[in-house]
């Protein structure tokens, strides 16, 4: 059985008889009293997040979860469709286990799924995506204050703030983890 020291983002553990992803860890050794493991730990049935302390050492229950890159079809609703790129078979997925994602996906977008066996546990998306501007405000001369932003519109609905510079039909960079605009695509 593995320990604290194997600890990992991303990482599945058996945690109260349920199944946790870890955001994020933190090894503290304070100066006086035992060393720990400070976690944020994400309950992959219901999507809560959980803060957790554990004893430097403590055993703990991996979970063993197998990634595979599968193709989005498209959104039906309350579910996503996704295609498996080996042997086509199509998978539908809940709205809720995909989050935030939703944003940042387009037809035909690969994305690595993890699954324990045949239940789906976590979306992967790239950490960057490049996504069409459908609309937003002409930036205007003279508006160039340090920093000026305006609000864009992609082509998935999603709505972030963009440099005064961005017009409709530019390519945009976007960071799938923060949501945030990085720069402008040049494909």
């Amino acid at each position: 059985m593995a320990t604290t020291s194997d600890i990992k983002n991303g990482a599945v553990i058996l945690h109260k008889h349920k199944r946790m992803k870890v955001i994020d860890f933190q090894h503290v050794k304070p100066g006086k009293g035992g060393a720990f493991v400070r976690t944020k730990l994400k309950d992959i049935q219901t999507g809560k997040i959980f803060d957790e302390t554990f004893n430097a050492g403590r055993k703990l229950e991996f979970i063993r979860v197998e990634a595979k890159t599968m193709q989005f079809l498209y959104n039906d609703d309350d579910t996503f469709v996704f295609m498996d790129i080996d042997n086509y078979e199509q998978l539908n997925i809940p709205a809720e286990s995909i989050g935030n994602g939703k944003n940042f996906m387009t037809a035909g977008m690969n994305v690595d799924l993890l699954f324990d066996d045949k239940e789906v546990l976590d979306v992967r998306f790239p950490a960057h995506v490049v996504l069409e501007v459908t609309a937003t405000e002409p930036g205007f001369k003279g508006n160039t204050a340090q920093g000026a932003t305006k609000p864009a519109t992609v082509e998935t609905g999603y709505t972030l703030n963009v440099p005064l510079f961005i017009d409709e039909g530019d390519k945009l960079k976007i960071d799938t983890r923060t949501g945030d605009y990085v720069e402008r695509s040049k494909e």
